[in-house]
């Protein structure tokens, strides 16, 4: 009897032993099986072991491994080089990570293109929730694509893990997963014909200044001024931070980034998609610089040159103000807008798929799709998907119309609306600065105007309004983007 005890606690002795040895090596949280690695891109493989550890790391189609070896503080990494995908191969890949005995190994694995898809809610919406979610989700199977969906995390100091699994795309995963996201993915697998992975690692009613590392923030004056220092100075950054979500701390500054952007750093991936601003409406000039400043933190901590960013401008929506003649939301959308100034970056118009008094619109195919179309013709190079829709070059004024003329790369097949009615949204000012609603007729690739109350007209303005769900398109049924031919500025809030 006791020599049975005796076998029996010396076993479970070398279970835990090896349970303990297990434990020594540990992969990134980010690199898991059924992922899809970033092709023809060195690819990091990171994670921790003992100090002095060496590692052989070796995936199925090198010939021979790499050895790295775990620095002081117990971590390691290695770079690998990854082939070109190749369309419709689909083969499965391996890579095992080694030392010693101990072993990690990440199987089901595919080469090829993988994109970050961050931002607030309406990036966050699920597939299920959508306008065709009753035809979408039953058919999003496609193992070929694979999905991440990151667990929400706040921290004052940048973390290295992560909440969250890879998972092959199947109705049951694509169905709580972004729709933009999986749109977006799956029109570029179905134009690409390689693997996709996506990686959603966003929150609803986040504020932009929740993305960006605090050091940024901190450089810059305007950015401190606005974003940093008042947090900073209150009382809320006293408080202990925990992964609970509410509504306050989705906008605190760095927070986020920290937690749900840093943990990815390492990852290769080929850019981002991002569909945000509601909660930073009221700002203009700060939420430019803003945005402009977290890509380029983002391009720099990832450290794989100047990595595409494509953008959703927001939606019109009504925000419990009835009056049609209200700008304020415009004139952040044109704030919007105006971060495609930086190199590289792109934005996609919601303007006709919007519901005015809906915040969240159920529509969001287009808007996955209009991001992949921009996504094939710069960065994958295919030059004959259009991407833009209609937009303003300069106007003509005369005596008893206005001519409207688009850049003509924008309407280089024509002009059209997606209801067959007349053009809608048009505004023409006199020297009075008062805008009234104009007639507006498609002539060739020009929109002509008349305003009967406007005598002498200087101005026009296009669904540059709160809430104006939109018609007019070019041939290539991309909406026509807002715009002001003024630079009058924004009058100051009513009272």
């Amino acid at each position: 009897m006791l020599k049975s005890k005796i076998i029996i606690v010396l076993l479970w002795t070398v279970v835990f032993a090896t349970a303990a040895r297990a434990q020594n090596l540990r992969l990134s949280p980010v690199l898991q099986s059924n992922m899809v690695v970033q092709q023809n891109q060195p690819f990091k493989v990171w994670g921790h072991a003992p100090a002095g550890t060496a590692l052989s790391i070796q995936a199925d189609w090198m010939q021979a491994p790499i050895q790295v070896t775990a620095d002081a503080e117990s971590r390691f990494s290695g770079i690998i080089a990854v082939p070109t995908a190749r369309k419709g191969d689909f083969s499965k890949h391996r890579i095992t990570v080694s030392s010693g005995s101990e072993k990690q190994v990440l199987d089901n694995l595919l080469i090829g293109e993988t994109w970050i898809c961050s931002g607030q809610s309406n990036m966050q919406f699920k597939l299920h929730e959508t306008l065709d979610s009753a035809k979408e989700v039953p058919a999003a199977a496609y193992p070929q694509i694979r999905l991440f969906n990151a667990g929400l995390n706040f921290s004052n100091e940048p973390l290295d893990s992560i909440k969250g699994s890879w998972q092959e795309c199947t109705p049951a995963t694509a169905r709580t997963f972004s729709a933009v996201g999986y749109h977006f993915g799956r029109e570029l697998f179905a134009r690409l014909n390689v693997p996709i992975g996506l990686v959603f690692t966003g929150i609803g009613a986040s504020a932009a200044q929740a993305y960006v590392p605090r050091e940024v923030l901190a450089a810059d004056t305007l950015l401190n001024r606005v974003y940093l220092k008042p947090y900073l100075d209150g009382p809320k950054s006293k408080e202990k931070i925990d992964g609970g979500f509410t509504f306050e701390k989705v906008t605190r500054p760095f927070l986020l980034y920290n937690a749900v952007i840093h943990p990815f750093t390492n990852l290769s991936v080929k850019g981002f998609i991002w569909y945000q601003g509601e909660s930073n409406r009221g700002e203009r000039e700060s939420y430019t610089r803003l945005t402009q400043a977290m890509i380029q933190s983002w391009r720099e901590r990832f450290g794989q040159g100047n990595l595409p960013f494509y953008y959703v401008q927001v939606a019109p929506f009504w925000y419990d103000k009835g009056d049609s003649t209200l700008a304020d939301y415009a004139f952040f959308r044109e704030a919007q807008e105006r971060v495609s100034g930086l190199d590289n970056t792109e934005m996609v118009v919601t303007m006709d798929v919007g519901e005015s008094k809906d915040l969240h619109p159920k529509n969001k195919k287009p808007i996955g799709i209009r991001l992949a179309k921009t996504a094939l013709n710069r960065t994958y190079g295919m030059l004959d998907v259009a991407y833009k829709g209609p937009e303003f070059d300069y106007a003509e004024y005369g005596d008893k119309e206005v001519q409207v003329h688009f850049r003509p790369e924008t309407v280089r097949n024509g002009l059209e609306t997606n209801n067959g009615k007349s053009p809608e949204h048009f505004f023409v000012a006199g020297t009075d600065k008062k805008f009234y609603p104009a007639n507006a007729r498609i002539d060739g690739n020009r929109i002509v105007l008349t305003a009967p109350k406007v005598k002498r007209p200087v101005a026009v303005r296009y669904a540059f309004t709160n809430f104006p769900v939109t018609n007019l398109q070019n041939r290539d049924g991309l909406p026509a983007r807002a715009f002001r031919s003024d630079d009058w500025p924004e009058p100051a809030p009513a009272q």
